[in-house]
């Protein structure tokens, strides 16, 4: 979001380290900071320092120095939260928390190695990051609130790229702007009904005890999930697709699962494990039925002649992708694909940068010219499918030094958080002034970015 100031960076990439919530039981308490009425513990410096440490993160000067004014800095935000009455959506801490568990178990392996690598249960650890992700919406809506209202002139942008060095500009890696057309290749009926059969076996077994929802999503679910046994957490209604979502919650009963569902991603059978309000915990498995190569090559086929109309003129790429391609995220916008890739800098907008593109759809287009139209290849979409594509090269802009004609979105953004940060500067002084601040004595030889905490 624009207006995360960089004080805050720092604890953003902190929060989402595998490990932050290791407990360190050879390390001997004691109290080393005081703010206002929250202690800062030596342990909790030590946690973050063996963390930083572990992933080779940099810190510029002493840790002892750094780590503890960051953790007041925390906590004077938070005691502003309460202040203000800020509030957080559930949901929206729900969301992060997911996907969050999903990276720290793809990045370990499993999840009985995420929960031998912390020493505690996948529950504990969940909880133990929601409240952190929580915090950090708190502090965001602080900063929302304060520091979210900047808003520069043109004048003022130039004049801020005018007053910066050369070598303080940043480099903009090469970014393309793409438009799609997909064909989805057509998937047998006796696929589907294989696919179907197997999960009506999988009810059968769980209902009569032979073996439990979990066992069965680890060994044979195709979802990110099938690693904590098929649990989504706890999660509402909007967050999941319409059909999912109208079974899921009609769920009451948690020895109970439900009929097979098709959504945009499979076919799936869902277990409610519990409810809060218009929360709910699912815990569900999901089968993809395989498409045969015959399919795929139909469907590479029936694009390549689309490709042939194109290249003759009969038709543009435009109104292909508008009235023939099967992907319903672009289609409407004549297959110009919107980069939706979080925090990114190019986030609403066509533009991408290689790694913020599929994979697939990176290694065709990271060679193509602008203007060119690709030949049709096989890619896995953002629903798990496999699908034919084509795309065309709209534009293509080379990696340079930012400036200010080619790049004003990103000097822009430069330029206001530049401005956010001189805010909270001089917030952070005004609150630390106002807030009692006790260090212990053999921390307080340190060379602090704000000078009135030793006041």
């Amino acid at each position: 979001m624009k207006y995360s100031v960089k004080i805050l960076f720092f604890f953003t990439a902190l929060l989402f380290v595998p490990g932050l919530m290791i407990a360190q039981n050879n390390i001997v308490d004691e109290i080393v900071w005081v703010v206002g009425d929250e202690a800062i513990l030596k342990s909790e410096v030590e946690e973050y320092r063996k963390e930083i440490l572990m992933q080779n993160q940099r810190i510029e000067g002493d840790p002892y120095c750094f780590i503890p004014e960051q953790l007041a800095i925390r906590k004077l935000f938070l005691d502003q939260a309460k202040l203000d009455s800020i509030t957080v959506q559930e949901s929206q801490v729900s969301r992060s928390l997911e996907y969050m568990m999903n990276e720290y178990i793809a990045s370990v392996g499993s999840a009985e190695r995420l929960e031998e690598y912390w020493g505690k249960s996948l529950t504990a650890i969940r909880e133990d990051m929601r409240d952190q992700l929580r915090e950090q919406q708190l502090i965001e809506g602080v900063q929302q609130k304060h520091f979210g209202h900047v808003q520069l002139s043109p004048s003022e942008i130039r004049k801020y790229y005018n007053s910066l060095p050369q070598d303080s500009l940043p480099f903009i890696p090469t970014t393309l702007e793409v438009q799609i057309i997909t064909v989805e290749p057509e998937i047998p009926l006796a696929e589907i009904d294989k696919v179907k059969a197997q999960l009506r076996d999988y009810t059968e077994q769980i209902t009569s005890g032979k073996n439990t929802m979990s066992t069965l999503a680890i060994l044979h679910s195709e979802d990110g999930s099938a690693m904590r046994g098929g649990e989504l957490g706890f999660m509402s209604r909007s967050t999941l697709t319409p059909e999912f979502a109208n079974v899921a919650f009609a769920l009451n009963d948690p020895k109970k699962v439900s009929n097979v569902v098709e959504t945009e991603y499979g076919f799936h059978i869902i277990q409610l494990i519990e409810r809060r309000n218009d929360m709910a915990n699912f815990r569900h498995i999901l089968l993809k039925p395989k498409v045969p190569k015959v399919s795929l090559d139909t469907a590479q086929i029936r694009l390549d002649s689309i490709r042939t109309g194109i290249m003759d003129e009969k038709i543009t790429f435009d109104d292909a992708a508008t009235y023939l391609s099967a992907d319903k995220d672009t289609r409407n916008n004549r297959g110009i694909m919107v980069n939706n890739t979080p925090r990114s800098v190019n986030a609403g907008t066509p533009r991408f940068p290689l790694n913020e593109l599929n994979q697939d759809i990176a290694k065709i287009a990271g060679e193509m010219a602008k203007g060119e139209v690709s030949q049709p290849f096989i890619m896995i979409n953002d629903k798990g499918r496999e699908v034919a594509a084509m795309i065309k090269i709209t534009d293509r802009n080379e990696g340079h030094k930012a400036n200010i004609n080619n790049d004003y979105q990103t000097i822009k953004q430069m330029a206001e958080n530049a401005r956010q940060q001189k805010l909270v500067d001089e917030w952070l002084q005004d609150k630390i002034r106002k807030t009692y601040v006790r260090i212990d004595p053999e921390w307080q030889g340190c060379e602090y970015k704000y000078k009135d905490w030793l006041k």
